[in-house]
């Protein structure tokens, strides 16, 4: 009779979770190959975190939903002034043709059917041009519509007319034009940071693989060039638990990692990824935590940092972690207040446990009229 009974509980408690889990809307996500090529979700499928929305504007089962007939836009929080590609998956009904847009460029896609929606947005003079193409999910790319011109260094956007509906599955964005940092050969270009004598423990080196590894700590490894306004991209491997390091950036010239710190540490608390500890893989250290710690010690994991005047934001494999305006009082000491000046950017060994690799690290330059 107790084995009935327990077997009748598990079955009236097990059924719901099992349907729970299966009626999940499907969230966007990237394949291990658009990671290592850079991709970054714009929309994660449950929030509009990154968005700056207007009017009618919801997630419902995964879906992000805009209603033009009640005032619904949506607006990146970052500016993407650089080449780039954005790849969305979207549908809209009603009357007039919703765009998806970056400045005065825009393009749309079929009434009424999930469109996938590839945009290659390239500088041309002082506006952008644009090629489009488009494919109903799993289907032949075909030459799609829409228009070029207009301003180049602008959000994303919708325009959405009253009467019409625009809905997205996906909306996520590839960065082009960057230039590597590292070359995977050696340390050119790169000197180890002597300004503090008792901080020059860490051991630099390069893999036969052509990973840029650095043992023990502290330590701080230095790229010769100064940036201010930049997309970052990098490899990272911590081969330990809950090991520590950062890559700083817009530092003090000369002195030792003074500058905004994008943090590296995979630990989370209560067995919680929401909780990270000391801020958390993706965070701008000591300023903003990481909303979740998606990153894993023992596997390779890309993160994306951009620095576009008071405004930063980063991604770890692709999910976006920050989205943060520096509203301190302006001060050359980023420790005091907003830093604007360009600096150089740097690796830290953080203590003798440190053992972390590095690859395929670069950059792509923001036009300083971002400021």
């Amino acid at each position: 009779m107790l084995r009935l009974l327990s077997t009748l509980l598990v079955c009236m408690f097990a059924s719901p979770v099992f349907a729970d889990d299966k009626n999940k809307p499907k969230l966007p996500t990237l394949t291990p190959k658009e990671i290592e090529e850079g991709w970054i979700l714009l929309f994660d499928g449950e929030t509009t975190f990154g968005w700056k929305t207007e009017g009618d504007v919801k997630v419902d089962q995964g879906i992000l939903v805009v209603n033009g007939t009640k005032g619904g836009k949506i607006t990146s929080r970052v500016q993407f002034s650089v080449p780039l590609e954005i790849l969305a998956e979207w549908r809209w009904s009603g009357d007039g043709g919703a765009l998806l847009k970056l400045g005065g460029s825009g393009s749309s896609v079929p009434e009424g059917q999930w469109t996938e929606h590839l945009m290659t947005v390239t500088p041309e003079g002082v506006g952008a041009r644009t090629t489009n193409k488009t494919r109903v999910p799993g289907g032949v790319w075909k030459d799609g519509i829409g228009n070029s011109g207009g301003l180049f260094n602008t959000p994303i956007s919708t325009e959405v007319p009253k009467g019409a509906v625009a809905s997205f599955r996906s909306i996520k964005v590839r960065p082009l034009g960057a230039k590597p940092l590292f070359n995977g050969k050696d340390l050119d270009g790169w000197e180890i940071n002597e300004a503090d004598p008792k901080r020059v423990a860490s051991k630099w080196s390069v893999t036969p693989a052509g990973e840029l590894a650095v043992k023990n700590g502290p330590g701080d490894l230095v790229c010769e060039k100064e940036f201010d306004n930049f997309v970052l991209q990098f490899e990272c491997k911590t081969n330990g638990k809950a090991l520590n390091s950062g890559i700083f950036f817009r530092c003090i010239p000369g002195q030792y990692q003074n500058g905004y710190e994008a943090q590296i540490q995979n630990a989370y608390k209560d067995n919680d990824r929401t909780k990270p500890a000391d801020f958390g893989t993706g965070a701008i250290y000591r300023r903003v935590p990481a909303r979740k710690v998606v990153s894993n010690d023992n596997e390779w994991f890309t993160m994306t940092v951009i620095a576009d005047g008071k405004h930063f934001a980063t991604w770890v494999n692709g999910y976006q972690t920050v989205d943060w305006t520096d509203e301190r009082k302006a001060d050359e000491n980023p420790r005091k207040g907003f830093r604007a000046k360009k600096g150089p950017i740097s690796i830290q060994g953080h203590d003798p446990t440190t053992d972390i690799l590095f690859r395929n690290i670069r950059i792509a330059e923001l036009p300083h009229e971002n400021k």
